[in-house]
């Protein structure tokens, strides 16, 4: 994201040596994407950031996969994997419970109510959107306040962690990614601004407004990270905290934005997915369905036609209001729908009838594409709907 932010103590010049009221040097550390090619950030630590004293294997939580195969719509009740109670003692790291996977993104559900350890995602970028809850963010960049509906964006390697706010637990859908995830190039100026008919703008996204200047010693870190055997983890120690910047500035940092500054953009008839995207990542990507006017032609059917997404899977995680298209199927709040390539999909049977005429939808969804077929996750088969491919049945079989 090329929108440049300054935090903190940072020297007039790059590259430059900057001194505390003492005369000792801090230790620039550049944050970087695609090498030294894309986006990046400079941070003034206290304390060397390469200084480790100790590394142990971590085991991240399950990452085995399942083919969708044979081919099947699926439908995950996702609210069934965390009964009541059994999160008091979860954190949005560990407890994570594997849905969907491919090789260019990682799709996970928790909820939680405990603070997470400090916690590196060295795969690529995270997108995690809150269901509930609400959570501070403590970053190596500085502190961010999650509320209900906020997407969370974590740059690849960004040391950081979840500490739950509030009575109610936290519930987060993580889509982790392998490459870095951006706004959409069509919305963005050769020089990296959201333009005019993007449908949000940079007032809309929010990042960190202090540094944080923790202490201690002996810090653990938990690193997700490539292996030749897939995904494994380290756990990493630091002789002293991590999060000991003293200020930083660039274009490269966290930030949240929420579902409900995304301004729909509507037609006379009913517009493609693409009209509600909202990021990218390499192989994937990721929209907002939101409350918003419907098809205003006079003869408009408001619901979804029937399509055949024949080079993606998509996936629908249901967050709010009620989806007209999907009445009748048991798709309910925190449910997930997995359509895949190479099966037409559209609204349950009699959608289309019960649509006609109107002219408002009170929804929210998350929808993120895929362009690589998706295989289940341990997550997903503990708590999928098996009645939900033939759901469609009703009137095609009349």
């Amino acid at each position: 994201m090329a929108y440049y932010r300054q935090l903190g103590n940072v020297p007039p010049k790059r590259h430059t040596q900057h001194r505390d009221d003492s005369g000792r040097l801090y230790y620039e550390e550049l944050m970087g994407e695609e090498g030294f090619s894309s986006d990046s950030s400079l941070l003034y630590h206290r304390g060397i950031p390469s200084a480790i004293s100790g590394s142990s294997i971590w085991e991240v939580p399950d990452q085995t996969t399942t083919p969708n195969h044979p081919l099947e719509p699926r439908h995950l009740k996702l609210h069934e994997l965390f009964p009541a109670g059994s999160w008091a003692e979860t954190d949005v790291v560990t407890g994570r419970r594997l849905l969907l996977a491919n090789s260019d993104v990682r799709i996970s559900y928790v909820v939680a109510a405990k603070e997470s350890p400090l916690y590196r995602n060295a795969l690529g970028d995270e997108l995690v959107y809150l269901e509930s809850g609400a959570a501070r963010v403590e970053t190596v960049f500085g502190a961010l306040e999650a509320r209900r509906g906020d997407y969370v964006v974590l740059p690849t390697s960004t040391t950081h962690r979840w500490i739950p706010q509030g009575n109610e637990p936290l519930r987060a859908y993580a889509i982790e990614s392998s490459s870095h995830i951006v706004p959409p190039k069509r919305y963005l100026s050769r020089f990296g601004q959201l333009l005019e008919h993007a449908p949000y703008c940079e007032r809309d996204l929010h990042g960190p407004r202090e540094v944080l200047l923790a202490e201690g010693t002996d810090i653990e870190v938990l690193v997700k990270h490539r292996a030749s055997r897939g995904i494994v983890g380290t756990r990493m120690t630091y002789p002293r905290h991590p999060f000991d910047v003293v200020g930083w500035d660039g274009c490269l940092y966290p930030y949240t934005f929420n579902i409900d500054d995304f301004e729909p953009i509507t037609g006379r008839v009913h517009q493609p997915p693409p009209v509600h995207q909202a990021f990218e990542g390499n192989g994937f990507v990721v929209c907002n369905f939101v409350p918003r006017k419907v098809d205003y032609h006079p003869l408009a059917v408001p619901v979804p036609y029937y399509h055949s997404n024949v080079d993606s899977d998509e996936v629908m995680f249901y967050c709010g209001g009620n989806y007209e298209a999907r009445k009748g199927s048991g798709i309910d709040l925190g449910s997930v729908s997995v359509h895949p390539g190479g099966h037409a999909h559209g609204p349950q049977p009699g959608g289309m009838e019960r649509s006609l005429g109107l002219e408002y939808v009170e929804e929210t969804a998350v929808m993120v594409d895929t362009f690589a077929p998706l295989e289940l996750g341990e997550g997903a088969l503990a708590c999928e709907d098996p009645g939900y491919a033939w759901s469609w049945l009703g009137e095609a079989s009349a």
